[in-house]
């Protein structure tokens, strides 16, 4: 890029393992995970399931695999899932459900990616041979394209109700699901208790380089081992990785507050602008979206010049950036941010 990075607010996945967790990775004891003897790895997967309140955890490699693994384990080829039309299992996987798993999706509406039971009943479809047989109900809690949105358990358990009824499984897509229990300082079984399966990511905001992993019954999670393996996810000596995610676990949650602060802060400063969109009361976790008067120019355009001159944001559509706090941003940093981009919003 050829100058100094001011802030990289691209995304919460650009952490760096901090010097404390390199030195958790150095000092992992390892074995091959793949025949079942990495301590590390095994150790990992009881505190997940402890913290989750389920009987079993598996570590993959990536949250989608997490999320690809569960609509896997749930579904038969010819079915359909239930998710909100901006669901990272949907949105941002690559068309994995229909390709690794076979099964249509059908999409709720609803603002900040939530959604009601009502909406649920509205789209399950009759027990008919002429249609799709309705399996999968995902929530995606704090959701990303929702703007880190925070689900409120009782429409959580709204939801739950419907789908149970139904005889529907429930999958919560956790991969921010540390950001939504330090927001509403709930634990995270609060949230976890209506769901047959749960995915949580550690390279995001808990800072870990690599790594989620999926909780459920045994039984569950005997079978995703399986689909682990089928689709490339067993992996060695990822004991190195297990280490930096029981240390994210450990050191780096109560800390998501601050970053939570520092999305308010840069939030906060963006609405007195002119030219720009934003409201600070949606911002309850770490992700914030402001939209650009196309009179003042593209996203794109704003993405470039901001990028010119240390600020690395995304563009999330044609008048529309996506900035995202986390541990390796601090709050001096974002005052600096905030002045390049009043700066340049007001030139």
């Amino acid at each position: 890029m050829g100058m100094a990075v001011v802030a990289d607010l691209r995304s919460d996945t650009v952490t760096r393992p901090t010097p404390a967790m390199r030195q958790a990775i150095a000092q992992a004891e390892v074995g091959d995970d793949v025949l079942g003897d990495d301590p590390a790895v095994i150790s990992l997967q009881e505190k997940v399931a402890a913290l989750l309140g389920k009987e079993a955890a598996l570590f993959v490699p990536s949250g989608t695999m997490a999320n690809q693994i569960a609509i896997r384990v749930h579904t038969s080829h010819g079915d359909e899932v239930i998710c909100h039309k901006d669901s990272h299992a949907f949105y941002y996987e690559s068309g994995a459900p229909a390709a690794l798993s076979g099964v249509s999706s059908r999409f709720l509406d609803g603002a900040r990616g939530q959604f009601t039971g009502a909406d649920v009943q509205s789209l399950i479809r009759p027990l008919n041979p002429h249609f799709a047989r309705t399996r999968l109900v995902i929530v995606e809690n704090t959701h990303n394209r929702g703007g880190g949105s925070v689900w409120p358990v009782e429409k959580i358990a709204d939801v739950a109700r419907v789908a149970r009824g139904a005889g529907l499984a429930l999958h919560l897509d956790g991969a921010r699901l540390m950001n939504a229990c330090v927001a509403s300082n709930l634990k995270p079984t609060d949230y976890t208790r209506y769901f047959d399966t749960v995915s949580l990511c550690f390279s995001k905001g808990l800072g870990a380089p690599i790594g989620s992993a999926l909780a459920g019954s045994k039984e569950l999670m005997a079978q995703a081992h399986r689909f682990r393996k089928m689709f490339g996810g067993g992996m060695r000596q990822a004991g190195i990785l297990a280490a930096a995610a029981i240390y994210a676990l450990d050191h780096h949650v109560e800390r998501l507050a601050e970053d939570h602060a520092n999305a308010k802060r840069l939030a906060n400063a963006l609405a007195e602008l002119p030219h720009v969109t934003i409201d600070p009361a949606a911002v309850e976790t770490n992700i914030l979206f402001m939209d650009i008067d196309p009179a003042w120019g593209t996203a794109p355009q704003l993405v470039q010049k901001l990028k010119e001159q240390g600020i690395l944001i995304l563009a999330e559509s044609a008048h529309r950036v996506r900035a995202v706090t986390h541990l390796d941003v601090s709050t001096s940093q974002i005052d600096r941010a905030i002045t390049i981009i009043r700066k340049l919003i007001q030139r």
